[in-house]
């Protein structure tokens, strides 16, 4: 009799594993052959060796947080669910995924920081840092700007606002105009990503990095994007009338944006972005 209630609690023990585990642990798997790119890598080394510069541990590469990463800025080149008020942070609802606008006056980012769950088998929350550059993105530029930047060193370094936060591990994603970073605090089960071969993409010097840089003519404190402008023109009143008398409209064929105040250099933009009221902590630079 024992022997039979011995099987029959290892039974529903499975039978509870096989119904709860897609559930605990996410339901999709990573396609097959996903690897980074050596730019990619790099990136992340870099974000590791300012932590460590700043006497903090190094974070694991992540294979399920980097194809968060990857899958966001390919939706964000493609779909640009940053318009709006919908920040950087946002989701369109063209894909495998729940859509999802973030912005710090919207209720709930549940959205976003679920993300790992709905597309890996990453089963806790992550949270995003993410750039956008009108030109070609270099990787130095970007990691200089959050290197700067007191609110990204904070996330970084699980400073400030993170204080509380305790970061294991990392993913990456790069394309021609947007980077992702995700950071987990709990290690990744899935291990880290592979090394994407026979890529003819090479990292970027920081002397190239530094000669792109001087090829941008102005730096704009962008605080939004609009669809139409007509919008544009509304909001662009309301800055204004708040204080921000040298706000303007920046187009760029189907992009509207809003910025606050222009820049002739990218150390200038860094310290103006700086003095901004924490209200407006959404704006972030743009080399245009």
């Amino acid at each position: 009799m024992r022997l039979h209630i011995k099987y029959f609690l290892i039974f529903v023990i499975l039978l509870v594993s096989t119904i709860f585990s897609p559930l605990l642990f996410g339901q999709k798997k990573i396609p097959a052959g996903f690897c980074i790119s050596p730019v990619e890598r790099a990136f992340a080394d870099s974000i590791n060796r300012i932590r460590v510069k700043q006497g903090k541990r190094p974070l694991q590469l992540s294979i399920s947080l980097s194809f968060v990463a990857k899958t966001h800025v390919r939706d964000l080149i493609l779909n640009h669910p940053d318009t709006s008020f919908c920040n950087l942070l946002s989701w369109s609802n063209k894909g495998s995924w729940t859509a999802c606008c973030y912005n710090s006056y919207v209720v709930g980012h549940e959205g976003m920081w679920e993300k790992p769950k709905e597309l890996t088998s990453y089963p806790y929350r992550a949270y995003e840092m993410a750039a956008f550059t009108q030109d070609r993105l270099v990787p130095d530029s970007i990691l200089q700007l959050w290197e700067t930047s007191r609110e990204a060193l904070n996330m970084i370094l699980t400073e400030g606002a993170y204080v509380k936060k305790s970061w294991l591990c990392m993913g990456v994603g790069l394309n021609g105009h947007y980077a992702s970073v995700w950071f987990g605090q709990r290690k990744d089960l899935a291990g880290e990503p592979t090394v994407c071969r026979n890529t003819k993409k090479r990292p970027v010097s920081k002397k190239q990095a530094k000669k792109n840089i001087k090829k941008s003519r102005s730096y704009y404190l962008i605080i939004g994007n609009y669809m139409t402008m007509k919008d544009a023109t509304e909001a662009l009143r309301r800055f204004r009338k708040n204080g921000f008398t040298k706000a303007g409209i920046l187009k760029s064929g189907k992009k509207i944006r809003i910025y606050l105040h222009r820049y002739n250099g990218f150390k200038a933009a860094v310290k103006g972005k700086q003095k901004l009221p924490f209200s407006y902590r959404e704006a972030w630079i743009l080399a245009y």
